[in-house]
């Protein structure tokens, strides 16, 4: 799962493609089953296709992301899942708001 912000500048996106070769990207939304499509350039550098995209993602929502090649029939290359949060990514948790932190001050002993 790639998990990325809510935001009107480009978000870098890397994938390990089958193939040489990716030029669209379909962003389709879990909740209202609309598909969006993109085409874009993308750069191959070793094992991975890396693009910089500008995607209309909402905070809060799951899509499915799909790359294809055109050169090939609209050949599937890579798909995934996407999280759209804009909380901190180094403290994310799934479970923001739902659970209360418990702290105690509760002391042990160790005997040797």
């Amino acid at each position: 799962m790639i998990i990325l912000r809510e935001q009107e500048t480009a978000q870098t996106l890397n994938a390990i493609i089958y193939g040489s070769n990716a030029d669209t990207i379909v962003l389709r939304d879990e909740e209202t089953n609309i598909e969006t499509e993109i085409e874009c350039v993308f750069s191959i550098y070793k094992y991975y296709a890396i693009t910089s995209v500008i995607l209309p993602i909402k905070e809060n929502k799951y899509y499915t992301l799909t790359i294809k090649d055109s050169t090939r029939n609209d050949n599937v290359v890579y798909r995934d899942k996407i999280f759209c949060t804009n909380q901190n990514l180094q403290r994310y948790s799934i479970n923001k708001d739902a659970y209360v932190e418990h702290r105690t001050t509760n002391e042990y002993k160790i005997f040797e």
